[in-house]
């Protein structure tokens, strides 16, 4: 059968997008700063991006024969990754609640947004950055607030020994040292 008479389907095309789970009952907690890259990610995705692939696809839908057409089916292809993308980032930007790190300031007590350095039974230390599940980055230490050493580490303070569940086990974790970033200066 010619391709022209199938219908394009993508099994990741479809509306229900899965959303990373978050415990029941909980909130999809995320720090002004992640809220707004989320925000500018959007608007970069529906302001540019897309209007630029549009005319991209109408510029080849115009070039005559698609079953052929790289840039005819490339650019559909891109299009449809860039509106998955935007239906994503809109559901999020919906539930997400957006919690300011800096009102703990000063605080030794570990909440959604601090920075704890700990140390392991193996006296191996370590800092993490606890954030939500839509900004969190393994590469630059941060862990999503659900993550089982935040999880472990949520409300301790500076001094206490906490329990890490583990794959291996079970394992003591000192929280050594908790911070927060300085509140933004008020404006006038």
């Amino acid at each position: 059968m010619s391709q022209a008479f199938t219908r394009e389907t993508d099994a990741d095309d479809d509306d229900d997008i899965t959303l990373p789970p978050l415990p029941a009952g909980s909130k999809n907690y995320i720090t002004p700063q992640g809220y707004a890259v989320l925000r500018a990610e959007l608007f970069e995705l529906i302001d540019n991006e897309r209007p630029r692939m549009v005319e991209i696809v109408h510029w080849a839908a115009s070039n005559g024969d698609r079953s052929e057409n790289g840039d005819y089916h490339y650019g559909k292809k891109r299009l449809r990754e860039i509106d998955r993308r935007i239906r994503f980032l809109t559901k999020r930007l919906e539930i997400a609640e957006v919690t300011d790190p800096s009102v703990h300031h000063g605080s030794d007590q570990v909440f959604f947004g601090a920075t704890v350095t700990y140390v392991d039974e193996a006296d191996v230390e370590r800092t993490v950055t606890i954030l939500g599940i839509d900004e969190a980055d393994s590469l630059k230490a941060q862990v999503t607030w659900v993550s089982p050493i935040a999880r472990a580490l949520l409300k301790a303070r500076e001094g206490d020994v906490v329990k890490l569940v583990t794959p291996v086990g079970v394992q003591d974790v000192e929280v050594v040292e908790v911070r927060y970033p300085a509140p933004a200066p008020a404006q006038a």
